[in-house]
């Protein structure tokens, strides 16, 4: 499908809820033939069209399987056990072309969520705002500007070098922030890594005035974005940025400074007691502050080989990817007892992440995009690293995570002789605790680190070719000002 074609889709037929989030959830209401001229002129169009980017979003392409499942592969903890192009097997083993599937895929999507959070943008602007009035135009703005800084932190993870890598200064992405309704709209040079997260910050800033401190039900504080999910997602990009004072300070803004962590306004986070409830039904959880929910109807879930429990689970889905005995797994300091090894099972004489994502066929687990531990976690992180100490509260933050699922182990200040034996655990809780939810690839390109080498997979260093994905070769065919990486 043409880049140009997957930028105008939604807008041709006025956003109408393709890929919809959950129905039961977000309540979106039909609209089956919209023109464009008409798509702002009722409430229940702009809501409906407002609860299409999330659609978008859990495109299967994209957060609903995809853009997760890369995030795992391209690091040391899984296996590929197929060898299948299609699912992956180029991008496990660090070498996908401007032409494989990966690269087209995860490119088309998020520029394809970046276009209807655009168009919706620009339609709010030129009269819906006065359609569903100030209050809930600012909620809906503030929900697409959350929704596009998200896409273009997904493309900078994969398609630009990291921010580290001369304080981004090298070269990004298109940044693109206005609808494109029509051909011809593609020519654009791409922007340097610093300002894509410039504006990134912008999105999330202003997201986090005008969304909501809470929504009146579980469903949509866990589906659609509130305050305290603005905040949340700042320190995650604060942290890629190595920006740790601003990290703190966005933590601080929604985690108590001492246990039990929680966040005192907004929707009320803190860690579940049981890790395992946060991957089972209903998924609305304290924890959970942002996933895209699942049903069983038709176009409601990721789609054929875009599934987790597909891609990881040998009881319910196909086993793309076994886990690699020796990667985290293998860590003596994850001790058996602990609660997370649950999720991992021998099947077929290989060790699988099972136990995480674990329904079947349209395989309708929710997809996770960012939870509390999380937020805590980069909080524990940023202290050591402004303090160069073995800093108490970043030992009682590791301390939450660990021990909700370990009660064997308690770390004390005592524990790390050195501010960076506190950083090397941090790193490695984050391992175990999120294994399978994608986060190991934005962990090691933030820290500039060596992608370890996995089974027949060689070792990928900074300054290899392959570090980072090369660009599209659609965006390269259809956009005459892009370069390539």
């Amino acid at each position: 499908m043409k880049l140009v074609y997957k930028y105008i889709l939604l807008a041709g037929v006025g956003m109408v809820s393709l890929n919809s989030c959950k129905r039961e959830l977000l309540n979106p209401v039909p609209q089956t033939s919209i023109t464009d001229a008409s798509a702002f002129s009722t409430v229940s169009r702009i809501q409906s069209q407002l609860l299409s980017l999330y659609g978008a979003m859990k495109g299967g392409g994209y957060y609903g399987g995809r853009f997760v499942i890369y995030g795992d592969i391209r690091g040391e903890d899984f296996l590929n056990e197929t060898s299948n192009l299609v699912t992956g097997s180029d991008v496990w083993a660090l070498n996908p072309t401007n032409s494989a599937t990966a690269v087209l895929g995860l490119w088309s999507q998020a520029y394809y969520t970046i276009n209807v959070c655009n168009v919706f943008l620009d339609g709010m602007a030129a009269g819906g705002s006065n359609v569903v009035g100030a209050a809930l135009a600012a909620n809906y703005i503030a929900e697409a500007k959350l929704i596009r800084a998200i896409a273009y932190y997904s493309l900078l993870q994969h398609y630009a070098r990291p921010y580290a890598d001369g304080a981004g200064s090298k070269p990004g992405l298109p940044l693109r922030l206005t609808g494109i309704k029509g051909t011809g709209a593609s020519d654009m040079a791409r922007s340097t890594v610093a300002e894509i997260y410039t504006q990134i910050l912008k999105d999330l800033n202003e997201a986090e005035t005008g969304l909501p401190l809470t929504y009146s039900t579980a469903a949509n504080n866990t589906t659609r974005a509130h305050r305290n999910t603005a905040i949340a997602f700042k320190t995650r990009v604060y942290l890629s940025m190595q920006q740790y004072a601003n990290v703190i300070t966005e933590a601080n803004k929604i985690v108590s400074a001492a246990a039990p962590f929680t966040s005192a306004t907004g929707v009320t986070h803190a860690l579940q007691a049981d890790i395992t409830n946060v991957f089972k039904t209903p998924y609305t959880t304290s924890e959970s502050i942002l996933s895209m929910p699942m049903t069983s109807t038709s176009g409601d879930n990721p789609g054929t080989q875009n599934q987790l429990a597909y891609y990881y689970s040998k009881v319910v889905g196909t086993g793309e990817y076994s886990l690699n005995p020796a990667g985290i797994i293998a860590d003596a300091g994850w001790t058996a007892t602990d609660k997370r090894r649950t999720f991992i099972s021998v099947t077929s004489g290989k060790p699988f992440l099972n136990g995480k994502y674990t329904v079947g066929s349209p395989y309708t687990d929710w997809a996770p995009v960012i939870r509390y531990a999380e937020v805590m976690l980069n909080l524990a992180e940023a202290k050591v690293r402004t303090t160069n100490t073995v800093d108490a509260q970043a030992v009682a933050l590791l301390n939450a995570v660990r021990n909700r699922s370990d009660a064997t182990t308690t770390f004390t200040v005592a524990s790390f002789a050195t501010a960076a034996d506190l950083i090397n655990a941090i790193l490695k809780e984050r391992r175990i605790e999120f294994l399978g939810e994608g986060l190991r690839n934005n962990d090691l390109m933030r820290l500039l680190q060596t992608i370890p080498a996995k089974g027949t997979a060689q070792s990928k260093s900074p300054t290899d070719v392959g570090y980072i994905w090369p660009i599209s070769a659609t965006e390269l065919n259809l956009n005459t000002l892009m370069t390539d990486n």
